[in-house]
Order: structure tokens, then sequence, then C-alpha cells
């Protein structure tokens, strides 16, 4: 424990990372903090609505066995994962079922298959020696050719190193790729990747990629070695919250934070509250909203982008309804930018549930598309699929995986930023920080507990 156990903390946001910053600090005997969420609910962009007696998922919808900080909260809360088992499909623009990854149903596409293959074997070949480090949590180092942190294992052991190799992670994903003979790679890590909401392989750098889809998480993707949960992903984190000393407090609006002379200073629904150190988990990028943002604070965060990804709920017909999820890989390219790139059917046994679609409508240095005419491209796309939809009934809109392009991430963002932690008794975590999916940001909470408190 380096602070004083009474330090009153204040976490901003109720998401994974937030929850787990709490639970964290809780578990090494920190007990006064507080956690102010804007929302009515908990669990961010994991969201899972309700629906005939059953929840679907509007956000996050699956985990696997690497999902260590996932695995430590269902211990804390004594659940598990024990939703539908999952199962997809895939189908081509004119809606026809393919077999892309089945040499038997493509004996033309049989030698790409075994050149796939064995770029698959080398690129997993690649990352255990030449990246060594390279799926350590967070981005601390990578700029400067080292890492520092824990590393990918249900131990979490602390390692350290030089590689200068990874610097290499700074380049945009096809880049790395086409740098280390391993094109074909890609037709694999898209699936998990492009359609689950996090850009393009020629604008997002590689570090992003392989730190969540590290080569054990992304062949736990390909062999479906899926975990669910029976009432949604959101599920997990409203346990949390409800097993917490200190559970969210929701509907909280943040009107300012001031910080001075050692201490922080929250006004939250017209009532100022006074505290020792803040966490923030909410999006940096809107952070000077409400906060005195300093200069150093502000040109980092400005550098932030992130993903327009919607996704959209809709009903079919008995007759119109798919047979399975499915994924349309011609769809998940820049030029295909705003159509459906995958439909999600959560519960096998019911056709009486919402189907859900999920899009992108932005691309590094091109325009954002228009949602209303998006929404209604990806319905159009939906009657090309053969599943027609017959009523929307839940929108989502995300702000999406928080990132830095490649010029920033080389020229040491995070480097800077982790240098400023605590700095203005302020903590920086989230999404930004490791990762968009659940299990990477409330990975980094466990690490940023355990490196400063």
């Amino acid at each position: 424990m380096k602070f004083d156990p009474n330090t009153k903390i204040c976490i901003i946001g109720a998401g994974p990372a937030g929850l787990s910053a709490g639970m964290y600090l809780e578990q090494k005997g920190y007990t006064n903090y507080t956690i102010l969420e804007r929302n009515g609910w908990v669990g961010g962009k994991c969201h899972s609505p309700e629906y005939n007696g059953r929840r679907y998922e509007m956000g996050a919808i699956m985990g696997v066995p690497s999902y260590y900080a996932v695995h430590d909260v269902e211990e804390f809360c004594g659940i598990t994962h024990d939703g539908p088992k999952l199962n997809r499909d895939y189908k081509n623009l004119k809606g026809d079922v393919i077999h892309p990854f089945d040499p038997k149903k493509n004996p033309l596409q049989i030698p790409k298959l075994m050149k796939m293959k064995k770029q698959v074997k080398e690129l997993g070949r690649l990352l255990e020696t030449k990246y060594k480090g390279y799926d350590v949590n967070g981005h601390r180092g990578v700029a400067q050719g080292r890492y520092d942190g824990w590393d990918c294992t249900p131990s979490r052991n602390k390692v350290e190193g030089e590689n200068e190799n990874l610097k290499d992670l700074a380049l945009p994903f096809n880049e790395f790729c086409k740098k280390n003979g391993v094109e074909l790679t890609q037709d694999i890590w898209i699936g998990p990747f492009t359609s689950f909401g996090y850009g393009y392989f020629d604008e997002i750098p590689a570090a992003y990629v392989l730190k969540y889809l590290d080569f054990q998480t992304c062949m736990n993707f390909v062999n479906i070695n899926l975990w669910t949960w029976k009432d949604g992903t959101q599920s997990i984190w409203e346990s949390l919250n409800a097993h917490l000393k200190n559970p969210a407090k929701l509907n909280t609006t943040i009107e300012k934070v001031e910080r001075k002379d050692g201490k922080v200073y929250v006004t939250a629904n017209g009532e100022t509250t006074e505290y020792d150190k803040l966490i923030v988990t909410a999006p940096l990028q809107y952070f000077g909203d409400y906060a005195d943002i300093r200069d150093d604070e502000k040109a980092h965060f400005d550098k932030i982008d992130y993903e327009r990804y919607d996704t959209m709920a809709v009903l079919t017909t008995p007759e119109n309804h798919p047979e399975i999820s499915y994924y349309i890989f011609e769809n998940m390219t820049p030029e295909r930018l705003g159509h459906l790139m995958v439909y999600y059917r959560r519960w096998r046994d019911d056709i009486n549930q919402p189907i859900v679609t999920y899009t992108l409508r932005k691309h590094k240095g091109g325009p954002e598309l228009d949602y209303e005419k998006t929404k209604k491209v990806v319905l159009d796309d939906l009657k090309q699929m053969h599943n027609p939809a017959e009523e929307v009934i839940k929108e989502g809109k995300w702000y999406y995986f928080p990132h830095v392009f490649s010029e920033d991430y080389a020229a040491g963002w995070y480097d800077d930023v982790e240098a400023m932690q605590d700095k203005y008794d302020t903590f920086y975590a989230g999404e930004i920080m490791s990762f968009g999916d659940m299990d990477e940001t409330a990975e980094y909470s466990r690490e940023l507990v355990e490196r400063f408190f």
C-alpha cells in the first residue's frame, strides 16, 4: 500500500474499467472510494437489454478463456460464464452461405488456405520470439523498444525488457504483416477485429490489434472457444457493482473538476466533494469539457480518435429469421464502409428474439457517414442477406475504441501520458490506455492499482 488506506479516491465512470478499479482498490485495502456514473446503468458498452424474458447484446458479446481480469471479477462475485454456446457462418454479398476456411468445400482455394495456415504459424512464432513482450497489457515503452508490465498468463508475472523490434507495432497492421511476410493472417484476424468495430488494418497500429488479439486469444476466437453470460455481458458488471462496498452512484452529472493544493474538488449534481486522488476511466477526449484540463493533458487528449460504430436490434418474421450468426467479410473493407459486417443471433432455441447488426461509419482521412443513411444501407443489406427486418427495436450509436494513429503512437504518446500519471493527483485509465474491450480495460485497472496504490 503506497498511500494512506483512508485516501479518498474518486473514480469517474462505471464501465468495466471504473468498476474493476474499485474492486482492485478494495482488495488492496482502499475502501474510501466513490464511483460516479452519468448513466442510469453500469457496464458501459457492455449493454444487454431484455426482450421476451431474455437479454440480448447491443455492445460486447463474448469473452475467451484468456480474459483473466474478467475471471477475477467472476471469482470476486461468485459468478461464471453460463450463457449460450455461440457459432457462426459466412455469407457473400449475394447473401449466399459460403465456407471460406473449408478446403473440402473450396478445393480451388486449397493452395491459399495452406499458405495462410503456414503464415499463421509463422506469425505465432514471430510474436513469441522477434516480438517478445508484445502481449503485455498497455503500451508503456513500446515506442522506445521495450516492454514493461505483466504477461498474458493466468499468473500475470511481472516482466520487463528491451526489444527494439517492438517499435514495429506502431505500424498499421497491414504494413506490419507485409513487413513480416504474413499478409494472409489478416484474413483470420479481421473477423474478431474489424467486424467488432475496431477499424481497418490500414489505419490501426499493430499494437492495438495484437494486444487485444494476442495469439492465444485469436486462436480461441478461431476455434469458437468462447465465453458468454446468460444475462449478458452487462450482468458481469452489474454483479460486480452489487458486490462492491461502494456501488456506483448512477445518474451523476459531473459539472466541474478542480485540482489544486494537492486536492481534487468534484462538483456533481450541484454538490462539491473533496478527494485526494482522481481516476478517470471515462473518455479522456472529453475530459476538458468538465475539468480544469492542463496544457499537456489537452495536447495529448486532442490527438485521440475513435470509431463510429453502430449496433441495431431488429425483429424478423419467423420465416426470415437467420439460422445462425453471419459474417460478411466482403463488407469489412474501407471501400464498403457503412455496410453490414456481421449480424448476431444469440439464442439458438428461440426465433422470437432480436437480431443485432454491426457497422462502421468512419475511416481515417475520410468523411463520417451519415447515421440515418447508414441505417438504411444496413436494413437493405439484411434484405440482400435474405433476412429482412420487420421492426427496429433498439439502436446503439457508440463512441467506440478510442485510439491514436501510427505517427502519434511512434512519437511516444503513451510514454508521455504514462509519465503524467498522478502529476495532477489524477490517474488515467479506461479504453485508451490499453484497448477498447472489457478485459483489456479491466486488466489495465488492475495494473494501475498495482503500480501506484
